[in-house]
């Protein structure tokens, strides 16, 4: 049955569309930010299995505003132009609204990678980058790819090799990509960055009581309902960081062969090893099983996180959502017809474009990592732990040359003679990135009586941010 909705991409143009209304920009200057500069489409035959095999990908560069230009790479076999470019553009205001210094590509190869063994998507993936290379698609100064759907660390490290063979002398050349895994030039810190982002866009959101208010909600974190569609890597970390740090209750998981419900909670790491175990979530004892899984979508919960694919919430679903608060771990979950559906009811959605920004913000941070050729962390950490412990010394000479025999709890002792490592210096940056984006977000939004939602006052923030580029480039 197919599902009436928008596609994604005139989603994504429909709400730039009405941010852009509300500002007064110059006359073009619209239309230029709105735009697509280019997308390349490849095709390229690779010998296996006794047959030459022939594959289509794209690589789309939506604004050069800030270069190099950034984005994930996909595998699917349901990839197209027109989602491509979609999601080069969401990049574009993604960058801006959470002051990243990149514009926006995104890039796809039509596939489907459980298809392929290993070496064969090895071969296949090493010819992909080499089509991208030989046109500067691939660059650590013009565009850096990343994971996406369908592609993770192995596959960056495959294509940063094959970079760094078709340019031996580029000293950068591992910056050509980001996602990388630690041993080959990635950070700590990588692989649970759009999780842990989603994490902390929802503590950011739960620090404001007046934004709270808007979704009938109040408290913490802790006891509320959470309903996680796709336990993918993005999934995982936010549900597992929310129910263990948090102690929010993952009440049901959604997956492609149905959905896990429990209202005492779900165990995330004993769901995820059923999954692997066995391919679904079919079987698992922690909960009770449902066939029709994207129907559970629409129960009863504090918290609806979508963190698989998009237009999963669409005009046929949107008016019996029943979530308070919808926060968007995947790009474009929800489609424009219903976000004016969820808006009317007084849902509020923490939108894709900063909710799923921990990824490229910990890419620059590897990016940064790369061409500076250090570790961050390296130079200071053993600096830092020094002069915290002549300052735990000092306060215990104290204690004793007085007489007052206090002494520090070893907790606290451990915890502040602790250098900041890599991983603590990466959620730092990143807990950061993601408060102040929120409060962009949230200024505009309370200020400005035309922008009725959060996806707005975050499009209207990246805007003005890209228009001031084009402003000082003299366009």
């Amino acid at each position: 049955m197919t599902i009436p909705h928008t596609s994604f991409r005139d989603s994504v143009e429909r709400m730039f569309t009405h941010a852009a209304g509300l500002m007064d920009l110059q006359p073009g200057l619209e239309e230029k930010i709105r735009v697509c500069n280019s997308t390349y489409t490849v095709r390229f035959g690779v010998r296996l299995r006794g047959q030459i095999h022939t594959f289509t990908g794209y690589r789309s560069v939506h604004s050069e505003h800030m270069e190099p230009v950034k984005g994930g790479i996909r595998y699917s076999p349901d990839v197209t132009q027109d989602e491509v470019e979609a999601l080069a553009a969401l990049m574009t205001y993604k960058c801006a609204l959470v002051e990243v210094p990149f514009g926006g590509s995104k890039g796809g190869l039509c596939i489907d990678p459980r298809a392929w063994n290993e070496d064969e998507l090895e071969r296949i993936t090493r010819r992909f980058t080499y089509e991208l290379s030989r046109r500067n698609l691939i660059s650590p100064s013009q565009n850096v790819p990343a994971p996406d759907m369908g592609t993770g660390e192995r596959e960056m490290a495959w294509m940063a090799d094959a970079y760094k063979r078709l340019h031996p002398d580029d000293i950068n050349a591992k910056a050509c990509v980001t996602g990388k895994p630690r041993h080959a030039g990635g950070i700590e810190g990588r692989v649970e960055a759009t999780g842990r982002g989603v994490q902390y866009a929802l503590r950011e959101f739960f620090r404001h009581a007046d934004v709270m208010k808007r979704a009938g909600l109040e408290g913490g974190l802790a006891g509320k309902r959470v309903i996680v569609q796709g336990l993918g890597n993005v999934g995982y970390h936010a549900a597992q960081f929310l129910s263990v740090e948090d102690k929010a209750l993952i009440t049901c998981v959604i997956e492609r062969d149905g959905a896990i419900t429990n209202p005492q909670g779900i165990n995330i790491d004993s769901l995820r090893g059923h999954i692997r175990a066995t391919g679904g979530i079919k079987g698992f004892a922690g909960g009770e099983y449902r066939e029709n899984g994207l129907a559970a979508l629409e129960d009863d919960c504090d918290i609806l996180i979508p963190a698989a694919v998009e237009s999963v919430i669409h005009d046929g679903n949107a008016d019996r959502i029943r979530a308070r608060l919808i926060i968007e771990a995947a790009n474009g979950p929800v489609t424009a017809d219903a976000d004016e559906i969820l808006k009317r009811k007084g849902v509020v959605i923490i939108p894709d474009m900063y909710a799923n920004a921990g990824g490229v913000t910990v890419s620059y941070f590897e990016w940064v990592k790369n061409l500076s050729q250090i570790s961050l962390g390296r130079l200071e950490r053993r600096h830092e732990e020094a002069r915290a412990r002549m300052l735990v010394e000092e306060l215990e000479r104290i204690s004793a040359d007085t007489g007052t025999n206090f002494e520090l709890a070893r907790g606290f002792k451990e915890a502040f003679l602790h250098g900041a490592d890599e991983l603590d210096l990466v959620r730092s940056g990143l807990d950061d990135t993601m408060r102040e984006a929120f409060k962009k977000m949230k200024d505009v939004w309370m200020s400005n009586p035309k922008v009725d939602d959060m996806r707005t006052a975050g499009y209207v923030v990246a805007i003005r941010r890209i228009a001031n580029v084009y402003g000082s480039l003299g366009l």
